[in-house]
């Protein structure tokens, strides 16, 4: 089912989310070298300062949601994908990293190959619980083209336009991908029926 900021209660569902200051490189490297591959925890880093973020619930379940309508669309259009999931991106020199909640590259030919992008073409962010990094110049630092941000009911795509991040109505990296179109479903009780409605959306 998917999670509307209606439906749900935020301080019972809240995300877990502790930050630490004045942490070296090697702090936050370590961090995600104990976490190891066994997910559960999002730890994010900017200028030495840690977030671990453990997701609720309903923050899991939009992240969901949303990631199925962009693969929805991608079907429908023909475009080639692949989901990277929570792919860990960071730079010491730019003193950065996030795990992103979803992500994704995508191509048009058959000989496209994913492994050779540096970072995704999209990153999805559900703000479901305030009081985070400053996510957004995380991604402007790594040269993210595109970051998608669920906050309070709103979805809306940030494009990186050359240095800086600006919010437009269609996405950039899905041309043809009207934003506001895909978020008119996300309150549909459940995700089968959302990629239902988006399907003939599109193919209407």
């Amino acid at each position: 089912m998917s999670a509307t900021a209606q439906d749900l209660p935020r301080d019972a569902d809240a995300d877990g989310v502790e930050r630490f200051r004045a942490a070296s490189w090697r702090g936050y490297e370590r961090l995600l070298e104990l976490r190891g591959d066994q997910g559960g925890v999002r730890i994010a880093c900017l200028d030495g300062e840690i977030e671990l973020m453990s997701p609720s619930r309903p923050h899991e379940t939009l992240k969901s949601l949303i990631g199925s309508l962009v693969e929805t669309f991608c079907q429908v259009r023909g475009i080639e994908y692949a989901a990277l999931g929570s792919w860990t991106l960071k730079q010491a020199a730019l003193g950065c990293g996030v795990e992103p909640d979803a992500s994704y590259v995508f191509g048009t030919e058959s000989a496209f190959d994913p492994s050779s992008m540096p970072v995704p073409h999209l990153a999805i962010e559900v703000m479901w619980t305030s009081g985070s990094l400053d996510k957004l110049e995380i991604y402007r630092r790594l040269g993210v083209p595109e970051v998608w941000v669920w906050r309070d009911g709103r979805l809306e795509a940030h494009c990186l336009l050359g240095e800086q991040f600006s919010i437009a109505p269609r996405s950039a990296v899905l041309p043809g991908l009207v934003v506001a179109e895909l978020a008119s479903v996300l309150d549909a009780p459940w995700t089968s029926q959302a990629v239902r409605a988006y399907r003939a959306m599109l193919l209407a």
